[in-house]
């Protein structure tokens, strides 16, 4: 699914950062049929919201559970707490932090940028869906 696609080099020649990287490929690998000025709405979650805060790998996979898991307002639908507390809490264990500077420096090379974190987020990503959607 998603971690399938980005192992196979999406959002690098697209340009994309992190968080684009997650919305724009759960778009293809979900079918989730957001728009392209949708997908705009992620631009700024990059690099931690460009203060190296929580990773926009995250904060996209959020927005992804959101548009997935909650039909109308989020507290009409208190699974999505559960579902967005899954993702960061196993995050975190797998990774050693949720905030994008402690994950850069020990997961960024110039070489390979921030794709082992993207890697990781759509993995767990890919779980969280695939068993919530019984695919």
């Amino acid at each position: 699914m998603l971690k399938e696609l980005i192992q196979e080099g999406y959002g690098i020649k697209e340009d994309l950062n992190c968080a684009e990287t997650i919305l724009y490929g759960a778009n293809e690998a979900y079918y989730l049929n957001l728009k392209p000025g949708c997908l705009k709405l992620a631009a700024a979650f990059g690099g931690g919201m460009a203060i190296e805060s929580v990773c926009g790998v995250l904060t996209a996979s959020l927005m992804v559970l959101g548009r997935l898991f909650v039909p109308e307002v989020a507290h009409r639908y208190p699974k999505i707490k559960e579902l967005s507390k899954e993702l960061l809490e196993t995050f975190e264990k797998e990774m050693g932090d949720i905030l994008c500077k402690p994950l850069k420096d020990n997961y960024r090379t110039e070489e390979k940028k921030c794709r082992e974190v993207i890697e990781k987020g759509a993995e767990i990503l890919d779980k969280i869906v695939a068993r919530e959607t019984k695919i």
